[in-house]
């Protein structure tokens, strides 16, 4: 696509009430697009909704059930015509030590952030593939290409949804039909409230929604595979990871990004946690 490729286009974004989803539909919505926001919180959506300029609509979506996200589709093609674009936002990180996680803790965040993406990308193509075009645009995190303590199974999620992008790619070029993520440093956001970040990671890593925002509407202007946000820490991660074991440990250490999601503010992460447990949260 071209720069203006995104003018007229509906935009479908899920866990579209705040944070990453709610700043994408902006985004687009300033570049011309109608905007469908999804999200367990209706009153909330209609709220935002309120604040996108342009055509925005809010519209009930829980990501974990079939027919919730089917009817989600429905009524964005119903109020606003075809979508063009469906951007699988939804997502929730609960942190903590692994041998302390409950199963339901594990299988929400599978649900939806990984569950969630699957579901809503078979629905949205099944609409696509009668057109022969749209793009699905899956907000993963550099949790999908790097692992960290703390966020073992979140980390599953996201490498799960990097790899489902890269693979379903392929499977749909032929019939034109788009398929991309993009990979959010720690986003100032509910979803990572608590996590004391050290300075060099704060100054190099951290980004705000807006930054995320901007990404997704890049990649759909350019239809790339992979998108990192911030760039700079997609490259380190990529360089680290091409390091050997030891050595990147010792990196990971001495930048006290070891125990990032360990050695938290445990109050704050606790509120979201509670928070979480009702609505889908934004990644």
């Amino acid at each position: 696509m071209k720069s203006n490729a995104v003018q007229g286009k509906v935009v479908a974004v899920t866990g579209g009430a705040r944070g990453i989803g709610l700043a994408t539909a902006k985004a687009f919505a300033a570049q011309g697009a109608s905007v469908a926001i999804g999200d367990l919180d209706l009153d909330l959506a209609k709220q935002s909704a309120s604040t996108v300029p342009g055509t925005a609509r809010a519209l009930p979506l829980d990501v974990t059930d079939s027919d919730s996200f089917a009817a989600f589709l429905a009524g964005t093609e119903n109020e606003l015509g075809p979508i063009d674009v469906l951007v699988n936002n939804a997502g929730v990180m609960l942190t903590g030590d692994f041998l302390d996680e409950q199963w339901a803790t594990a299988e929400k965040m599978i649900a939806i952030n990984l569950g969630g993406v699957i579901t809503g990308a078979q629905l949205a193509v099944r609409r696509f593939v009668q057109r022969g075009s749209g793009h699905i645009v899956n907000v993963a995190s550099m949790a999908g290409v790097a692992g960290f303590p703390g966020v073992a199974t979140y980390c599953g999620t996201k490498f799960g949804v990097v790899g489902f992008t890269l693979a379903l790619r392929e499977e749909l070029a032929p019939i034109g039909v788009r398929v991309s993520a993009v990979l959010p440093g720690i986003v100032h956001t509910e979803l990572s409230a608590g996590v004391v970040l050290p300075t060099v990671v704060e100054k190099f890593g951290s980004v705000e929604p807006t930054d995320i925002a901007r990404a997704v509407v890049r990649t759909v202007q350019r239809n790339k595979a992979l998108t990192y946000a911030p760039g700079r820490l997609g490259f380190a991660v990529r360089a680290a990871n091409a390091i050997p074991e030891r050595p990147r440990r010792a990196l990971f250490r001495w930048l006290q990004a070891d125990r990032l999601y360990l050695n938290v503010d445990q109050a704050t992460r606790d509120a979201y946690h509670a928070r979480a447990d009702g609505t889908h949260r934004a990644s």
